[in-house]
């Protein structure tokens, strides 16, 4: 067995990271279908988390992805106050490549396989038209469009919950949770991002935006012609003079140990999963007395959605339940005060003792 091979084993089984209690490698040769599906925590129900089709540089890569993304979903739903544990399911491969609706069809026989164990949704490279033809194989599918029973984009709630914990954060820092004339970096204006920048234009904040696709961070510049501009990358971005809130917006890991030494803004506050690339980042931003608003916490409102699409979507009930989303985010500040710990850790306290509370009634 390989040196990588026993690294994610020592993961699954192991680590502080792992518990998990389930891995599904999933292969259809006909289609071309390479899949791993990840189940965290059942203890608050059913597992739940999205679907990331990506080019992942090799499988081990890829179990470790679906690994870390699943334990997130735990923690997520359970600050989310969901009755789902976590899951994420991981296909491996460029989507603009080898995605078709064969392949998608087998993805969701496999989901399928679980009985209700995991329930699946759109992330990265998978959109609400791709669940709808999960679906069809697939009745634990969720993100699907409104034609089809479902909820269509989830990215809506997503963007209106890091608006909400954005606030929050002003709040406890500022005293106010308004961000007007605040200056907001946004690393990413894509599904959730372009949404954001919205909230916060409506608002009065002062936006700068950065993007890896040129057509994405022209669409807001035309739209808002005042009050936002782009800069060249993200290292340009977290280095923005006077700049009040930084959200990362993208793919995760933007929290490291060379971002952070550089970050002039005093709340990290974004849509993006897993910000902080190794434990211990955390602490490094509380020592430079920047106030982390955990990933996990904010950026729940999809899920919240996509969640309630399983009992009949309603949009109101659920835009009141993201608006939670501020409360949760003051409440996890004020233990992180309380018990002289970043919010991170304070988090995944709470997320804990939820999960801890619920397993022996099941």
């Amino acid at each position: 067995m390989t040196d990588v091979s026993d690294g994610v084993l020592h993961t699954l089984f192991r680590s502080d990271q792992g518990g998990h209690e389930q891995v599904v490698l999933c292969q259809d040769r006909a289609t071309g279908l390479k899949a791993v599906i990840a189940i965290h925590s059942t203890a608050l129900g059913p597992a739940l988390g999205g679907t990331r089709f990506y080019p992942y540089a090799s499988e081990e890569e890829a179990v470790a992805d679906a690994l870390n993304l699943a334990r997130g979903m735990s923690y997520k739903n359970a600050m989310a106050g969901l009755d789902h544990g976590g899951g994420k399911a991981v296909i491996i491969g460029d989507p603009e490549q080898i995605k078709s609706e064969e392949l998608l069809l087998a993805y969701g026989r496999f989901v399928a396989s679980l009985g209700g164990r995991y329930v699946t949704a759109c992330d990265v490279g998978t959109y609400v038209a791709d669940m709808d033809v999960v679906a069809r194989e697939c009745r634990w599918t969720t993100g699907r469009s409104p034609e089809n029973g479902g909820a269509g984009d989830s990215s809506v709630l997503t963007s209106y919950g890091v608006y909400q914990g954005m606030r929050a954060a002003a709040q406890h820092l500022w005293g106010d949770p308004s961000l007007r004339d605040r200056k907001v970096g946004v690393a990413g204006v894509g599904k959730v991002g372009h949404h954001l920048v919205e909230h916060l234009r409506a608002e009065g904040a002062e936006v700068v935006i950065t993007d890896v696709r040129e057509d994405a961070v022209r669409r807001i510049l035309d739209r808002h012609p005042r009050g936002v501009s782009a800069v060249a990358d993200t290292e340009a971005l977290i280095r923005t003079e006077g700049l009040d809130v930084y959200a990362p917006c993208a793919l995760g890991g933007a929290l490291n140990d060379d971002s952070v030494p550089v970050l002039t803004a005093k709340v990290v506050c974004g849509a993006a999963n897993n910000q902080l690339a190794h434990p211990g980042v955390e602490k490094d931003l509380a020592d430079r007395g920047i106030l982390y608003a955990p990933d996990y916490v904010v950026n729940a409102g999809g899920v919240i959605q996509v969640a309630d699409e399983l009992h009949g979507f309603d949009f109101d009930r659920c835009k009141a339940k993201a608006s939670k989303i501020f409360d949760t985010t003051l409440a996890i500040f004020a233990r992180a005060k309380e018990d002289g710990i970043p919010p991170a850790a304070a988090a995944d306290r709470i997320a804990e003792q939820r999960m801890a509370e619920a397993r022996p009634a099941r």
